[in-house]
């Protein structure tokens, strides 16, 4: 796993960002977040258990987190031991069961994405994060620079993960929904977390463009 500050300037909350699979910071540098600095996490192709600091840096009055997709789950493991010293937490199209038929994206699916994974491939997949051209467009004007081949080496990583690991302890204090998801169902996402737990959201995957960190922190309250 690695982290990168997206943004330092000094504020006195840090917002922790898991990411999710195939990301890295190059999407979100024009959308950082007002009033937080924001510590990025991403390529889960080892998953090692980090020094608490790298996670909570001293000099900060309030560490939330904000997860999405793939870390949703990443995040749940590994800071799963964590969970006090995190004001808010919010789960944003993503679930503790991540592979899974009912609550998660299926197995079939993840294992056809494995098994047909090419350039091509991966560049549909950014695609399928929205439902509109001008969101895919803006997003593939700023995509992850990563090698494709170490993202595909992510994603079988993924797969492995889960199987050793399973479900992820549950760490949040609320769950964001994109009801137009193409990767995580809505339906599975709700099957997941339970309906009450559930903020349902008219939007797709990849949320940032419609929704400011801010909107998606203030789900927590």
């Amino acid at each position: 796993m690695r982290s990168c500050w997206l943004s330092r300037s000094g504020q006195p909350c840090c917002l922790l960002f898991f990411a999710g699979w195939g990301m890295d910071p190059e999407p979100f540098r024009p959308i950082v977040p007002q009033g937080h600095d924001l510590l990025m996490f991403y390529d889960y192709r080892e998953l090692g258990r980090p020094e608490p600091a790298e996670f909570f840096p001293g000099q900060y009055q309030r560490v939330d987190l904000l997860a999405w997709s793939m870390g949703v789950w990443v995040a749940g493991h590994l800071l799963g031991g964590y969970r006090r010293h995190l004001r808010a937490a919010v789960a944003v199209n993503g679930t503790l069961t991540p592979i899974d038929d009912r609550g998660g994206i299926p197995e079939q699916a993840f294992a056809e994405m494995l098994t047909t994974f090419s350039p091509a491939a991966l560049t549909e997949f950014y695609r399928s994060m929205f439902d509109d051209r001008a969101g895919a467009a803006r997003f593939l004007n700023q995509r992850p620079e990563r090698p494709d081949e170490e993202i595909g080496e992510e994603l079988a990583a993924l797969r492995n993960h889960w199987s050793a690991l399973g479900p992820a302890p549950d760490i949040y204090t609320a769950v964001l929904a994109g009801a137009r998801d193409r990767i995580f169902a809505g339906r599975n996402q709700v099957r997941a977390w339970g309906r009450e737990r559930c903020r349902l959201f008219s939007g797709p995957h990849f949320p940032f463009y419609d929704l400011d960190w801010d909107a998606l922190l203030r789900a927590e309250a």
